[in-house]
């Protein structure tokens, strides 16, 4: 198969396999989905922690060589801003299409935790989601945008080498799993029969195909850009990880929930791990 039809499979497996995978918890007790979220959270920190540290960058620092490791380190730090940035957006435009006035909560917080207190439901990042948090069709868009951009750091990934395409897409993954869970619930508590939020959930995950595409002859174009592609995609994932998915961890602090936390993320970084170690044999 050639490489185009590669990226495009994993893409596609990033992307719309993910969300319905996802769609399994809609088997689940709801109780039992609660429960079980927290540690596909847990796992999934891991596996982005490892992509990035253990892959994603050591690959691109190779790439271009002691001299170009500043360069590396510079696009790192863009990439955070960059996501800093998109969240930033998107809180934006989250609370503004909902309502809430910043300027009347000295403390910045928006009344989430209030919001928080009302509904026991689990998102993406482990945190808990009301109702009126976000409407239907931020959410659609905003997962449209994510993804594409999984797809363009899958397909970067498969440009370099074929190995650390397989470990991109498994990291991205196994994220979009428990985010797409999170979005589920979303789109049904604003109105959305349970059916139809599945497929619209899963048709997300058509602009990661497109995000891929667009990536491949992209960057096929500009070969030199790759390391920083791939710099990027490091930082996307550690800041996803660091920002987004850890503080939701930090909101349970009993013994026995922290050392599965620390268990769970050690196999997510010992997946990677080993996968590495299979490509390098």
């Amino acid at each position: 198969m050639p490489l185009l039809g590669w990226i495009i499979l994993f893409t596609a497996l990033g992307g719309i396999a993910s969300a319905a995978f996802a769609g399994v918890f809609l088997l689940i007790p709801e109780a039992t989905g609660r429960r079980l979220l927290p540690h596909f959270i847990s796992y999934a920190t891991g596996a982005l922690l490892g992509a990035a540290l253990l892959a994603l960058l050591p690959e691109a620092i190779q790439s271009v060589g002691a001299d170009g490791a500043q360069g590396i380190g510079v696009a790192l730090l863009i990439g955070l801003g960059i996501f800093f940035v998109i969240e930033k957006l998107v809180l934006w435009w989250h609370m503004h299409s909902n309502g809430h006035d910043s300027s009347h909560d000295p403390d910045g917080d928006h009344g989430h935790d209030s919001a928080h207190e009302q509904d026991g439901r689990y998102d993406h990042y482990g945190h808990t989601h009301s109702r009126d948090t976000a409407s239907g069709v931020l959410v659609i868009i905003g997962d449209s945008i994510h993804n594409a951009l999984d797809g363009v750091l899958i397909a970067a990934a498969f440009l370099t080498s074929f190995p650390l395409g397989l470990v991109t897409t498994f990291a991205v993954a196994a994220h979009e799993i428990p985010h797409r869970v999170g979005d589920f619930a979303i789109l049904v508590h604003s109105g959305m029969s349970r059916g139809r939020a599945l497929v619209m959930n899963m048709a997300t995950g058509l602009t990661s195909v497109i995000g891929g595409i667009a990536a491949y002859f992209g960057l096929q174009k500009a070969i030199g850009a790759l390391p920083y592609a791939l710099a990027l995609a490091a930082a996307g994932f550690l800041y996803i990880a660091v920002a987004g998915l850890i503080p939701g961890l930090h909101r349970r602090v009993d013994p026995r929930t922290s050392l599965a936390q620390v268990i769970l993320m050690g196999l997510g970084v010992g997946t990677i791990a080993w996968a590495e170690s299979l490509a390098h044999q």
